[in-house]
């Protein structure tokens, strides 16, 4: 009696699924690193940068601390001397017709009344352009510490965006209604003065975004038992696909000359990273943008596990 069969190799086909597998976690493993590597290029980046802006803001400040107060002598020089003038046009009737006359000539010539006006109006400027140029330095300096560590302390959140509304209202209350939608949080171990500025910034550009009158919402919630988010959102101009990916570049801004450095949302992006939370944003133009912050609960250094 004899038994035919057929004997086939399948140890290729039983392979197959395992070098699937091997690919697939390569192709994770590939992703993962990519966004590894982009995330070590974006804090060099902010190292740089800091260092630059160290050196830059010493730079400045002095010469725009004597500026000031030059500005502020001369202001009071020229209230001195519009005093005087304001005597002598007091004195003017008790003159000699043709001194006067030659007087009154030359006030016309002049346009005193104009200038005395308009020098108030540039005075006014000046004092406007120091302070903006301060805000710019005190932005430099806030960048190039952004990565030095301090203490950290458990926060209330919600209070830090309380906060940040307060320290944002002049580019909010006017064009503005600010909606809360708060959820329920626990306290966060943070640096809350520097979430607070995080805050602050993204209020601030999301009151920019609005021309004329619109809505800034501000909701919070757990993203998990160990992290929370906060998102601001704006009913705004949105954001182009093309810019979107350059927001968070130092001295990046789509804003017209005087109206913003560019260093808001990179030194937003530095803290939050600091913290080991994220940013993310989406937008649509013409329908708004919405900021998305997440946050641990415990700082990792002091939660082995994180």
């Amino acid at each position: 009696m004899h038994a035919a069969g057929m004997i086939k190799d399948i140890s290729r086909r039983k392979a197959a699924p395992d070098k699937l597998w091997d690919f697939l976690k390569m192709q994770n493993f590939s992703e993962d690193q990519q966004i590894a590597n982009n995330q070590l290029l974006q804090a060099e980046k902010m190292a740089s940068i800091g260092l630059i802006a160290a050196g830059v803001a010493h730079e400045i400040n002095r010469p725009i601390g004597y500026i000031n107060s030059n500005l502020c002598t001369l202001e009071k020089y020229l209230q001195k001397v519009f005093a005087i003038l304001d005597v002598q046009g007091s004195a003017e009737g008790t003159l000699a017709p043709e001194a006067r006359e030659t007087l009154l000539a030359m006030r016309q010539e002049i346009g005193l009344d104009f200038l005395r006006e308009d020098i108030g109006l540039l005075m006014l400027q000046s004092r406007e352009g120091i302070t903006r140029v301060n805000e710019i330095v005190q932005n430099l300096a806030e960048l190039s510490i952004a990565g030095e560590q301090s203490e950290w302390h458990w926060a209330d959140l919600h209070a830090g965006i309380d906060h940040a509304l307060a320290i944002a209202a002049g580019e909010l209350k006017f064009r503005c209604e600010v909606r809360k939608a708060y959820g329920r949080l626990p306290k966060i171990e943070c640096l809350p003065a520097q979430l607070t500025r995080v805050f602050a910034n993204l209020l601030r550009n999301a009151g920019q975004a609005i021309e004329s009158r619109g809505t800034v919402t501000i909701r919070s919630g757990m993203a998990a038992q160990d992290r929370v988010w906060v998102e601001i959102e704006d009913n705004g101009e949105g954001i182009a696909p093309a810019t979107l990916k350059r927001i968070f570049d130092p001295y990046f801004t789509t804003k017209p000359l005087g109206k913003g450095a560019g260093l808001g949302l990179s030194l937003a992006y530095g803290i939050v990273r600091k913290h080991h939370g994220k940013i993310e944003v989406t937008s649509r133009v013409g329908r708004g943008s919405t900021f998305r912050v997440t946050l641990p609960v415990r700082h990792a250094r002091a939660n082995p596990a994180a």
